[in-house]
């Protein structure tokens, strides 16, 4: 699932919004995201991404792709999660 889809789902779950309102360049005031609603999304993204946002809620997202963007930059930028780095223990034979 991408990050664009994954984001649609959220959007059209939590915010009452359909699907085909969600093109990578809709304008997120057109879907009366206001910053109130922006500032919900970003816990809602920590959640589902399970990524951790730092400082202030940006103010350069506009589009529907400016999240999208924003989400893929803090994907990269997280550590590798404590599960894939653990050595898996296999039960005695």
């Amino acid at each position: 699932m991408t990050t664009l889809h994954t984001l649609q789902n959220i959007l059209v779950r939590d915010y009452d919004l359909e699907r085909e309102q969600l093109a990578p360049g809709t304008l997120l005031a057109s879907l009366n995201m206001d910053s109130l609603s922006l500032l919900e999304l970003m816990f809602k993204i920590e959640d589902k991404f399970a990524v951790k946002i730092t400082g202030d809620t940006p103010t350069n997202l506009v589009t529907v792709n400016d999240v999208v963007v924003y989400i893929d930059g803090l994907l990269a930028a997280a550590p590798p999660s404590a599960a894939a780095s653990t050595p898996k223990l296999h039960a005695p034979l």
